[in-house]
């Protein structure tokens, strides 16, 4: 098969391109390269399009141009407010077309047919003809239905309406507001159970605002990991990102916990026994150890009864969040249930009759996860009243993962939607010059838009429910993401395109309609036009101080982006006390991740320390010999003179924390995001004593000056 050993032909060039895949990226380096045959082929194989011969490249190819045809309406429509639209709708050549939308709000309006001439096409043996109606521009934002029929034929597809910009909220634009950025699972008080949770993020939201004048709290995505132990670390690699780790609940904070009897209470303070001592505990964060004595505790609550108005609730949230919440708690129950043995095969399909039946089976521990999942709810929500309450005005700014596990629920649940044989990462960059492999299966373009982009959209809605703000982890993923074949190196992968117009625009409306900012992380390589693009939607950009560099070195932040979040540093680097000492350098070295020699990337890091050192005190931020916590002090007073919107401030930072959370590249080799925080002494820094830590305070007061 020459298309997969040799370069590829001009036919399967053609038939990457109509499916988005690109045949050929720039790298960091400045240097254009070419995908090989064989990921094209991989590559495409991943979105059901068979390429391996050059017949059935040709037959794709034939498919590809009449498939359109096939269809009387596109499955969604995604148009901006005040922007007309044409859609085409394909009929029985000849036949007449009536068309009609059905509005949110469940009002009608017919809409006219446009006078555009197509010529006809024989598609599978019948002679397919194409009417055009137009989408009117007056639209509200929301979910529309266009319905067109013809005949004993009636066909719809969703039209998503939506803004032109998301609006900063009022105020934000003239006062640009501050905030902290944590890991939250590593901050840990006395009263947590060896993990940071949520009671923890209502604290340090309500001392944030009140003590510090802060407007928003960053943390780490929350999305849900395993049921069971062992689990994943990462909270990057959840199991799914529409819900929520149960691990973060505060056990005693569910109401149901103060009227326990007391054998159940007692069963709840021995579980709490193992866990709480190891919040003080200054080694790697034991998640498995915390959850299995918290889980235990959250059973015997569960089976405490209700009262009537808090049943209620439960069934309302768990009718509310639909089949998504259902087929979530169902994986959960039947990875409980099959724990280390394989599933049989007919329940990897979750609509299967098998599938039915365990839904019966596992009820009980189907409404037990649902009910973990509302109980969450109801804390997160209690963490962002108290945000607000202390006078922020984003409050909790969430953080949405770039995919999920590959084994996980949404991989089940969504198999639909996402292609399985390949992952996503990242091609080689200045900081991982191997590339990155993220081992999380890719959204498969075709098949979001055939499901009218609702499992995104239901995504969103969820992760924006209390959410004063939200970042899009690699925020360039809604337009192109590195798909990686499986088996293959990261460096051998090719970006695949996506509907960035539909992406950007739905993220767009579901924010403005839970009130929340939306940040992209928009770091790495690509177009620069993308920046501009969510600019003109109203979606902020990132600007890490390291990174904001020109031909002449380092940028003056006066020249950052106004409409960004500007940071000294990002989770994926070391704290800035361990940066300026080059501790990235020498850990990148020990783990053997440098593809070149060690002195040079160290020269290369004393030369960017050097660089920044002089910018201080240029500005006279610095003395002569500074100390480490008055150079990071200097550079957060630095960045006070970008035009930025929104400011973000480490909290690893804040207290002298020189332990990276995160050392990408790595699995084992590192305690990745098991880090707790602790300051530069490594002693531990519990939410009590974080708003009396000396360097916070010292960092805090410079800022409001």
């Amino acid at each position: 098969m020459s298309e997969t050993t040799d370069a590829p032909s001009e036919q399967l060039l053609t038939l990457a391109r109509l499916h988005g895949v690109s045949p050929d990226f720039w790298g960091f380096d400045g240097q254009r390269r070419d995908v090989s045959a064989a990921t094209l082929v991989s590559v495409l194989g991943a979105m059901g399009v068979d390429a391996t011969t050059p017949e059935r490249v040709d037959v794709a190819l034939a498919d590809a141009d009449d498939d359109q045809w096939r269809q009387t309406l596109p499955p969604v429509v995604v148009v901006r407010r005040g922007t007309p639209a044409e859609v085409p709708v394909h009929v029985e050549d000849g036949a007449p077309v009536h068309a009609w939308l059905e509005l949110e709000d469940g009002t009608r309006h017919d809409v006219d047919q446009l006078d555009r001439y197509v010529p006809p096409r024989t598609v599978d043996g019948r002679a397919v003809g194409r009417a055009t109606v137009a989408v009117p521009e007056h639209l509200p934002l929301g979910w529309h239905t266009l319905v067109a029929r013809s005949g004993e034929t009636t066909a719809t597809c969703d039209v998503v309406v939506t803004p032109q910009r998301l609006d900063l909220p009022a105020g934000l634009d003239e006062h640009p507001a501050w905030g902290l950025m944590a890991q939250l699972y590593s901050v840990r008080s006395t009263q947590s159970w060896g993990v940071g949770d949520l009671a923890d993020l209502r604290d340090i939201g309500w001392l944030a605002g009140r003590r510090a004048g802060a407007d928003f709290l960053l943390i780490n995505p929350l999305h849900a990991a395993e049921p069971s132990v062992p689990v994943t670390p990462s909270p990057y690699l959840p199991t799914t990102r529409r819900f929520v780790n149960p691990l973060y609940i505060r056990v005693e904070d569910v109401p149901e916990t103060a009227y326990l009897p007391v054998a159940e209470r007692s069963l709840i303070e021995w579980q709490a026994e193992v866990a709480r001592p190891l919040s003080t505990d200054p080694g790697p964060i034991d998640r498995d150890t915390a959850w299995a004595a918290k889980k235990i505790a959250l059973e015997v609550v569960h089976a405490h009864p209700r009262s009537a108005a808090r049943q209620a609730a439960f069934e309302h949230f768990r009718a509310e969040q639909g089949q998504g919440l259902e087929d979530f708690a169902t994986w959960c129950a039947l990875t409980e249930h099959y724990r280390d043995r394989p599933w049989p095969q007919e329940l990897h399909d979750r609509s299967s009759d098998a599938a039915a039946q365990m839904r019966t089976e596992l009820a009980d521990r189907i409404t037990f996860h649902c009910w973990l999942q509302w109980v969450a709810d109801e804390q997160l929500a209690a963490a962002q009243r108290a945000a607000k309450d202390a006078g922020m005005r984003l409050g909790i700014m969430h953080d949405l993962a770039v995919g999920v596990h590959p084994a996980g629920a949404d991989a089940w649940a969504m198999r639909d939607v996402l292609a399985p044989e390949v992952s996503v990462g990242a091609p080689p960059d200045m900081y991982n010059q191997q590339g990155q492999d993220w081992s999380q299966p890719p959204w498969r373009p075709d098949a979001l838009a055939r499901a009218g982009y609702r499992p995104y959209r239901d995504m969103l809605r969820t992760v924006l429910r209390h959410a004063g703000a939200i970042r899009i982890d690699h925020v360039i993923g809604l337009f192109r993401l590195w798909w990686i074949p499986r088996g293959r190196g990261a460096q051998e992968g090719a970006y695949v395109r996506y509907d960035h117009e539909a992406l950007v625009g739905i993220l767009c409306l579901e924010a403005h309609r839970a009130g929340a900012v939306v940040i992209g992380e928009d770091l790495g390589t690509f177009e620069p036009w993308v920046r501009d693009y969510l600019s003109d939607r109203g979606v902020l950009g990132t600007s890490v101080q390291w990174f904001e560099r020109d031909g002449g070195g380092l940028i003056p932040p006066e020249r950052y982006r106004r409409l960004a979040l500007a940071t000294v540093t990002t989770h994926d680097l070391p704290p800035t006390a361990g940066y300026l000492a080059g501790e990235h350098v020498d850990l990148r070295d020990q783990l053997g991740l440098l593809t070149e020699p060690v002195e040079k990337v160290r020269a290369a890091a004393r030369a960017e320390r050097t660089e920044m050192l002089q910018l201080l005190a240029s500005r006279g931020l610095v003395t002569d010999d500074p100390s480490e916590r008055e150079v990071v002090e200097a550079m957060h007073r630095l960045l006070l003179t970008a035009p930025s919107v929104l400011l973000g401030v480490s909290l690893a930072d804040a207290v002298g924390e020189r332990r990276a959370q995160n050392q990408p590249g790595t699995d084992q080799e590192y305690p990745n995001w098991k880090v707790p925080l602790a300051d530069s002494a490594q002693n531990l820094v519990l939410v009590e004593d974080l708003f009396d830590n000396p360097r916070l305070r010292s960092l805090v007061a410079a800022l409001r000056r």
